[in-house]
């Protein structure tokens, strides 16, 4: 976690950081195969070298983002979660309540899909 803290200390809102921390820990905790880094400014989760999932700050939620082809695979689950989403991420607003089960499926998803992928990124869906 100790990572993460420079990136985090500069989350200026508590409550923000007090949950995005949580969430951090959280993916630490369950998923500890996972390795944790910051790159482009951005906390982000990888496994044997591949990406797996990262994050981006915004003033009212923060941007999840799993990656095209996971975006595709869960859309009625994040619609359904009454989140919103791009292409390329979804968002939880800091007034909501973290998905944690979402999550859960959408890394475990990554990590199976992505077993045998020897790039930092899946060729993009269509």
């Amino acid at each position: 976690m100790e990572l993460f803290n420079e990136f985090l200390n500069k989350i200026e809102n508590d409550l923000h950081r007090e949950i995005f921390k949580e969430v951090l820990s959280w993916i630490l905790t369950k998923f500890p195969v996972l390795e944790p880094s910051i790159r482009w400014n951005q906390p982000m989760f990888t496994h044997h070298g591949t990406y797996i999932i990262g994050f981006s700050m915004a003033k009212n939620h923060f941007a999840v983002g799993p990656e095209r082809k996971a975006i595709i695979k869960f859309s009625n689950e994040i619609k359904e979660a009454g989140l919103s989403q791009t292409k390329h991420l979804f968002k939880i607003e800091w007034s909501r309540t973290v998905p944690y089960d979402l999550l859960e499926r959408i890394i475990k998803y990554n990590i199976e899909d992505k077993h045998d992928c020897v790039t930092f990124w899946r060729e993009e869906a269509k």
